[in-house]
């Protein structure tokens, strides 16, 4: 067993030292608070005391306005498979905006057919819905298994992450071992979150147990088959076969969460690597190519409920930008591109994901820290581009889900979450959720550079602060 920590020192050491380190991003951050609430509009980007404000970003780097060049694991909210500003998209959406095509908001053409019949034939939905965000297509996602089933109940793991949206927001930060999980918000109605069963990543016997004690009132279970913000872990093969079986049993729709995932470890869904199918899916992220765009998909008689063949019974409706132009142009280009070359970017996204999670590892126990990365392959898997070290006090302990990396008194949360993050922008790298993915933009030389930041943040907190 390792020892607890104190980083509060620390912290204030390394916010001071930032602060003198990035006097333009400071400025402007004082600036932005007067403005803004926090001092901008998603509260995940702005990194404490302030974060850095970019002018410049390019494949795998970042410039800020105090001219540093960051190595970037952050990448979009995991978005960029391909980098910042890939030349494979925005020479494309260059040339369609000098040939004066891509803002014509409100109108059909034929991109979304094709958009659509990229993301069916890669996934093995049957229809395909486009929204904006991750989160919207969530709800949606949501609200049409209540529709099909005629439940209200909304099943979902502790630690997942859906979006900002009123099913979304329960359980997802962990707040203590006596209640675990807890609603994230207020303003929520009372009735709609006793309407949300919060169950056990990777924990089949509970997941039995819940389908037993709601399964005949749940409408649907929500789960991402590799978890996000909650521990950036894969499901386990056992789990999701688990899932279907007690999904089909008691007549639950299976909606699994892609907007990370997807396409993220091929061209296409995870789900189809794990031989388990959903009824329902949602994307985002990766399949806008760097735009807006987000898809619920699946099966085509629940989809219907969201369309005149189902008497519009969902209020599905899309929004101004859904299905924008310019947005289906991008997608198109990348998703085709990620088709075409899926043998070239996987495997080296994998080789790359691995060598800097060897690398992270490695640095801390020179150190004598025990870093441990989970976002590593298993039997269903078999690649990971992620890199997110957790930082547990026991070597022991299994760590499969989200109520374990995030309990203080299993992991070292602060140090996560909060130091590393710090330390290493100090380093010139930049991450977030204290850690991140790689792009197809980040080379073995990346690799070394993250390395080598590792090792001087894991000496900083060995020593207590000083570099």
């Amino acid at each position: 067993m390792l020892p607890k920590r104190d980083h509060t020192q620390l912290l204030a050491d390394l916010a001071a030292e930032y602060a003198r380190y990035a006097p333009q991003s400071a400025a402007l951050h004082a600036r932005a608070q007067q403005v803004m609430i926090d001092g901008g509009s998603h509260s995940l980007r702005l990194i404490q005391p302030f974060p850095p404000r970019i002018v410049r970003a390019q494949g795998a780097r970042l410039t800020d306005e105090d001219g540093h060049s960051l190595l970037d694991l952050w990448q979009g909210h995991y978005a960029n498979i391909l980098g910042h500003n890939p030349p494979v998209v925005t020479h494309a959406l260059a040339h369609a905006f000098d040939s004066g095509w891509g803002l014509q908001t409100g109108f059909t053409d034929r991109l979304q057919i094709e958009t659509a019949e990229i993301i069916c034939r890669q996934t093995g939905a049957e229809r395909v819905r486009f929204t904006t965000t991750g989160a919207l297509a969530t709800m949606n996602a949501i609200m049409l298994a209540r529709a099909f089933t005629g439940r209200e109940i909304v099943m979902k793991v502790g630690g997942g992450w859906h979006g900002a949206q009123p099913w979304g927001l329960v359980g997802v930060n962990f707040a203590s071992r006596a209640e675990p999980w807890r609603v994230e918000g207020a303003g929520l109605p009372p009735a709609l979150v006793r309407q949300v069963v919060v169950s056990r990543y990777n924990d089949p016997a509970m997941l039995r147990d819940h389908f037993k004690a709601y399964g005949d009132r749940a409408a649907c279970f929500i789960v991402e088959p590799f978890m996000g913000a909650g521990g950036f872990m894969p499901a386990a093969p056992e789990y999701l076969r688990v899932a279907r079986q007690l999904a089909d049993q008691y007549g639950v729709v299976l909606i699994f969460d892609e907007v990370i995932s997807g396409f993220r470890f091929r061209a296409g869904d995870l789900g189809s690597l794990y031989g388990v199918k959903p009824d329902l899916a949602t994307f985002a992220k990766i399949i806008g190519g760097g735009m807006p765009v987000a898809a619920v998909a699946g099966r085509a008689d629940i989809l219907k409920l969201c369309g005149r063949e189902g008497g519009n019974q969902v209020r599905f409706p899309g929004g101004t930008y859904s299905a924008h132009p310019a947005g289906m142009f991008a997608a198109k280009t990348l998703l085709t591109y990620l088709v075409e070359h899926e043998q070239e970017v996987y495997p080296r996204l994998a080789r790359l994901g691995a060598a800097m999670r060897y690398a992270v590892e490695e640095a801390f126990a020179a150190e004598g820290i025990l870093a441990r990365c989970l976002s590593t392959p298993n039997d269903a898997i078999p690649g990971s581009s992620f890199v997110v070290p957790q930082f547990p006090y026991d070597d022991q302990q299994p760590l499969i889900s989200p109520d374990q990396v995030n309990d203080p008194e299993v992991c070292d949360v602060a140090l996560r979450d909060r130091v590393f993050q710090l330390a290493l922008l100090l380093e010139n790298v930049h991450v977030v959720h204290g850690g991140g993915a790689v792009c197809a933009a980040h080379t073995d030389a990346d690799v070394a550079e993250l390395g080598e930041a590792c090792r001087r943040v894991a000496r900083r907190i060995r020593q207590g602060g000083s570099r």
